[in-house]
């Protein structure tokens, strides 16, 4: 256990993903005025956290390791994988929901219905991506060196 907590890398990506989870709760905070601590752990939002985590790492692998190592190759397209996710197929499948979810109201408005509603908010805009990148990499080379 003390080695993994020795691991200045994943520390930095766990930390990028704490501080994007945190900023998303202080974001919801200033617009709606009210404590929503469901966002430290919810998927989706400004910014985005997968983004900070990936980038995070791949950023400390490259100042460990060198840009020509094999593990930041690896670490690199686990980052654009990741980030491609967020802001495409993740952001179909929230464009889906929300349709469903209309669809639903639409056709069960007059008779009660107890089907839980599908999570709309599942993946990111580029900008959130965008943001949650720049994070990453900026907390990485902050704490890396």
């Amino acid at each position: 256990m003390a080695e993994l907590l020795a691991n200045r890398i994943l520390l930095v990506a766990l930390g990028a993903w704490l501080l994007a989870q945190t900023l998303k709760v202080l974001i919801h905070l200033w617009r709606d005025r009210r404590v929503n601590l469901r966002h430290l752990v919810s998927a989706g939002g400004m910014p985005s956290a997968h983004s900070a985590l990936v980038t995070a790492l791949a950023t400390g692998v490259a100042i460990t390791e060198g840009l020509r190592s094999p593990l930041f190759a690896i670490a690199l397209v686990f980052a654009a994988i990741v980030m491609y996710d967020a802001a495409g197929v993740r952001q179909a499948v929230s464009a889906q929901a929300r349709i469903l979810n209309r669809m639903l109201d639409e056709i069960f408005v007059e008779q009660r219905f107890n089907e839980k509603r599908l999570r709309e908010l599942i993946g990111h805009t580029p900008v959130e991506v965008f943001v949650g990148a720049v994070l990453g990499l900026l907390l990485a080379l902050l704490l890396m060196k």
